[in-house]
């Protein structure tokens, strides 16, 4: 049976996030992953996972797959968990992602592994490379300045599929890196196919004016405020 290559994207925030302030609603996030092509989205807040059950229907009639997910901070760190049914809000060190990982199936990938950040992973991701799945290609880079070189050189090492992700929070931000899987279209199938490396990373440089002006808006909201929206998930446009 001949399955499509479904357009997906792993990593992203809405004005959910407890953390990060995001000026769209999930549902403007899944309008304009519908309007790029995307078959499917995760949705992964820092520290909480959103109930995207309310959501489903509302994806689905745009032709985006759902996949339950978080950017859990563990021990210091940022690691996207997803589609684990439940527990993974309560993750704190990475023996807790190994017995979670022991339980239930889900996908567990670095994300932003060596960007010169205090919650990226850098050497704690050779301390702990067995609980990772899959490795990120993360869209903020430039011809002339790429942190990603250093995670692709790391998954060759130690035979892990690279998955390309938007790190969205703005917007803008998609469309430029993202993942094509060979999978059926739902998210269990989709986490099973990448942990198998049936994907392939789609990606191209930014800019610099792209990437200077995403990375302005970020750092300005952040340190002298700004507009956000709050999403309600379970309230979906009629």
């Amino acid at each position: 049976m001949v399955q499509c290559m479904i357009k997906v994207e792993l990593h992203s925030h809405t004005a959910d996030d407890p953390l990060d302030s995001i000026p769209y609603t999930t549902t403007e996030l899944i309008d304009r992953a519908a309007a790029l092509g995307y078959g499917a989205l995760a949705v992964t807040l820092h520290d909480r996972q959103l109930d995207v059950r309310p959501l489903e229907s509302y994806a689905m009639e745009r032709g985006i797959v759902l996949i339950p997910g978080i950017e859990r901070t563990v021990e210091g760190r940022h690691v996207l968990l997803l589609n684990f049914e439940r527990g993974a809000e309560d993750v704190q060190t990475f023996e807790d992602i190994r017995r979670l990982k022991a339980e239930q199936p889900g996908l567990v990938i670095a994300p932003h592994p060596f960007f010169p950040a205090g919650m990226s992973l850098l050497g704690r991701i050779n301390e702990h490379a067995d609980v990772f799945d899959a490795v990120e290609c993360n869209a903020m880079y430039t011809s002339s300045l790429n942190f990603n070189r250093l995670a692709e050189r790391w998954a060759r090492r130690h035979g892990k599929p690279m998955v390309g992700n938007g790190d969205v929070h703005r917007l803008e931000q998609f469309g430029s890196t993202y993942s094509l899987v060979d999978a059926e279209p739902n998210a269990a199938a989709i986490c099973t196919a990448i942990a198998a490396g049936r994907v392939t990373v789609v990606s191209r440089p930014l800019s610099w004016s792209t990437a200077v002006g995403v990375m302005a808006s970020l750092y300005w909201t952040k340190y002298f405020g700004g507009e956000t929206r709050t999403s309600q998930p379970s309230q979906v446009p009629a």
